[in-house]
């Protein structure tokens, strides 16, 4: 509407004022509804001309979109695990940091857990102990049982010297007996290396690996004790929490609230352009934005980044196949935007209803010395077409408070 306005003034108002001056007809005489088209034919052809053109080099060459925002993301405040809580630490509203407590539940079971997980590692540790004190008595039997077989083989050595020289103090039959003996000494000092080794292994394998599981069983049911206490997991501000002591929370079904995160140091505001501006939309180009939330205000903003790809145009695989003619929506292609002065937008909300137009710059092609004349002046309109496009932006500025006064019914 501005447009045709605008246009109108160049066109239908000079045609409309030589009529009325130079030929002298009258609205409502010579001019009526019936004749004004036949009286302001060029005016009116070249306010349809100069609007259509003046609208399509505006809206290719400086492309505005009123969907833009600053997304954010909020954390719901859930329990790892059901529970009814029992103590609560914060109130809404309140801000907290990264790790802070904001609430308990009931931890009756997991507490009991963590004393028979204790009691356990004390147990073994124990058994630790004892081991020690039997593998002493082990070393002692085997030492006992060496002994005795240390002197049952000097007393067979002694008397099969006897018996070898054919002596009659030692009869063949007291060394057999002592070889016997010697034997079974022999199978008591095995017997005794083998407690002294069962008992080392117990100490030295079983024991430690008895108590490494009973450790981790004692930190599981610690983890699980911490998990009753719910914590914030970033710097933000609690918001629609609610919580009374008995209610029961569900991490499924039923959150505590919701956690707002505080502002980055970059904030990064979306936009959503028509494709037809793909080819000027571009990482580094200069924008305009203002938002509902502070009126009368114009920030300058320059692009980040562009979304390589339109969101229209992706697909899952399913159990049917795609038809092209169901996508009607052409859908738009994101564009990132961060402020060009960053002290501009500490005033404006995350989530602002906004609206942005992106501007061309030609100053490079203007500066090249081998342009042409009617290139020259093809991108000098362009760039005095932009300057229409930022009236308009800022007159939108100020309307934002008619504008939301009209939604909102009042």
């Amino acid at each position: 509407m501005f447009e045709l306005l605008l246009c109108s003034m160049f066109t239908i108002l000079p045609d409309y004022l030589v009529r009325r001056y130079r030929q002298g007809k009258r609205i409502g005489k010579e001019i009526t509804l019936f004749s004004v088209w036949y009286e302001l034919r060029y005016g009116i052809t070249g306010c349809a001309i100069l609007t259509l053109s003046l609208i399509t080099l505006i809206f290719y060459f400086h492309p505005s979109s009123h969907n833009v925002g600053s997304f954010f993301r909020t954390l719901t405040i859930l329990p790892e695990k059901n529970g009814r809580v029992v103590e609560i630490y914060v109130d809404n509203d309140r801000r907290v940091k990264s790790g802070e407590p904001l609430f308990r539940l009931d931890d009756r079971a997991e507490t009991e857990s963590v004393e028979m997980a204790q009691q356990e590692v004390e147990q073994i540790r124990a058994q630790m102990a004892v081991a020690e004190a039997d593998l002493a008595v082990a070393q002692g039997n085997l030492e006992q049982a060496q002994g005795a077989y240390e002197q049952v083989r000097e007393e067979l050595s002694v008397k099969a010297d006897l018996l070898s020289r054919g002596t009659n103090a030692v009869s063949r039959r007291e060394v057999e007996r002592l070889e016997v003996a010697l034997a079974t000494r022999q199978g008591g000092v095995n017997s005794a290396k083998a407690s002294v080794n069962a008992v080392q292994t117990k100490m030295e394998t079983l024991l430690p690996a008895q108590l490494s599981s009973a450790e981790a069983s004692l930190r599981a049911a610690q983890v699980a004790l911490g998990k009753t206490v719910v914590r914030a997991g970033v710097d933000g501000t609690v918001q629609q929490f609610a919580l009374q002591i008995g209610d029961v929370v569900n991490p499924l079904l039923r959150p505590a609230g919701i956690l707002i995160p505080d502002k980055p140091k970059e904030v990064v505001f979306q936009a959503g352009f028509q494709q037809v501006s793909a080819q000027v939309v571009k990482v580094g180009g200069l924008a305009e934005m203002s938002c509902a939330s502070l009126p009368f205000e114009v920030i300058p903003m320059v692009f980040s980044s562009v979304q390589p790809v339109i969101a229209a145009g992706q697909f899952r695989p399913t159990d049917r196949l795609l038809d092209i003619t169901e996508r009607g929506a052409p859908g738009t292609f994101l564009a990132k935007m961060v402020p060009l002065y960053p002290e501009q937008i500490k005033d404006v909300p995350w989530g602002s209803q906004c609206i942005a137009n992106a501007y061309t710059n030609t100053h490079d092609q203007l500066e090249d010395p081998e342009i042409g004349a009617g290139r020259w002046m093809f991108l000098h309109m362009v760039q005095t077409v932009g300057v229409v496009h930022a009236l308009l932006l800022r007159i939108q500025a100020l309307l934002w408070p008619v504008q939301t006064l009209v939604l909102t019914g009042h």
